[in-house]
């Protein structure tokens, strides 16, 4: 049985993953799924006039969650080793929290994107940054 900072890591290594899927996701269903999440009226339109930029800042979102989700796993113990696991894991902290607790100055670059995106995807930042913080801290020692 995984000790609690790897259950913590392992279900970061889940949200992370779900959150690059849910990005995924926008690609394939197109405008309506940006409205939905609340990418805003001008990412949508550019999706629907075919642009390719929207799909490309959505892929790299989703790349880049795909990896801090195998570091999660390392981190855990789950799968191998990462290099850097130790640097990582802490800097995939400090973006989620960072991110969650940054969106009132974030929002003026963004003035697309919903007042609901800017709290729940705050909120989702905030949940997967601190249960990232619990496993970070509880296993330090091995990583």
């Amino acid at each position: 049985m995984p000790t609690t900072g790897a259950q913590a890591l392992i279900l970061g290594a889940g949200f992370s993953a779900a959150a690059a899927i849910a990005h995924l996701v926008c690609i394939v269903l197109g405008a309506p799924a940006y409205r939905f999440m609340g990418a805003g009226e001008k990412m949508a339109r550019a999706v629907e006039v075919g642009k390719f930029k929207p799909t490309l800042v959505t892929l790299f979102i989703s790349g880049v969650l795909a990896v801090w989700a195998v570091y999660a796993l390392g981190g855990a113990g789950v799968i191998g080793a990462l290099p850097f696991t130790g640097l990582v894991l802490p800097a995939i902290c400090a973006v989620y929290l960072g991110r969650a607790l940054a969106f009132p100055w974030l929002k003026p670059a963004f003035p697309g994107n919903s007042p609901t995106f800017w709290w729940v995807s705050s909120g989702i930042c905030l949940v997967i940054g601190l249960v990232h913080l619990y496993g970070v801290i509880a296993l330090w020692h091995t990583l």
